[in-house]
């Protein structure tokens, strides 16, 4: 079962409640937080205050928090806390990424990797054990509307092939046009931010992918 994962970056930043219910009504289960700290990515977007809001506000929806900050150590339990379901930190990160993913389940929430562009899978195969969930980035991170790069997409594969069993999800420009691309790659959750957002029909986008 194939899960969409719309991205709340893409949302308007003065109407989120609204772009949100929008999706949520359309069949949206699952909510992607990206959190930027202007440092790790050269961008700045939301914290823990807007995930607390959305757990507020939609007490149902699954909150899968992307981190991507260089010190993602420090803010695990703020964001637990805040009511993350989920909590994804970049492999390619400082510090002891094992311990890091061992406190994310230690705190009763899901624990994910998220692997830039440039990064390979083989470097990730120590922490396979320690992991729910493998975020793809198949765009340089940072900024929305980018254009998926396909050749990333074999990571997927190589992911499987290393035994990792949990879910596999992608992010970076994917919509209609090649969900069903992603998906033959292996994808079990597709990221989308300005697809779904702008969709002037998101139930079709969102069933569509699902039933590729």
């Amino acid at each position: 079962m194939i899960e969409i994962a719309p991205s709340v970056l893409a949302a308007d930043p003065l109407h989120v409640h609204r772009d949100v219910s929008r999706l949520v009504d359309a069949g949206a289960r699952i909510l992607h937080l990206d959190i930027m700290d202007g440092h790790f990515v050269p961008n700045l977007s939301f914290g823990p205050q807007m995930v607390s809001a959305l757990r507020r506000d939609f007490p149902e929806m699954t909150l899968d928090v992307h981190l991507m900050i260089s010190n993602p150590g420090s803010y695990l339990q703020v964001f637990a806390d805040a009511g993350a379901d989920e909590i994804t930190l970049h492999g390619e990160v400082k510090g002891d990424i094992p311990l890091m993913l061992q406190t994310i389940r230690r705190l009763g929430k899901k624990a994910g990797l998220s692997l830039k562009p440039a990064t390979q899978v083989a470097e990730m195969h120590p922490f396979l054990p320690a992991c729910d969930l493998f975020l793809i980035m198949t765009v340089e991170p940072g900024f929305g509307g980018q254009k998926l790069m396909p050749d990333l997409l074999d990571k997927l594969g190589e992911l499987r092939r290393a035994g990792f069993e949990g879910t596999l999800s992608v992010d970076g420009g994917i919509g209609q046009d090649n969900c069903r691309q992603v998906r033959q790659k292996g994808a079990t959750r597709l990221v989308m931010g300005t697809a779904a957002f702008l969709s002037e029909n998101p139930r079709a986008l969102f069933e569509g992918c699902a039933a590729l």
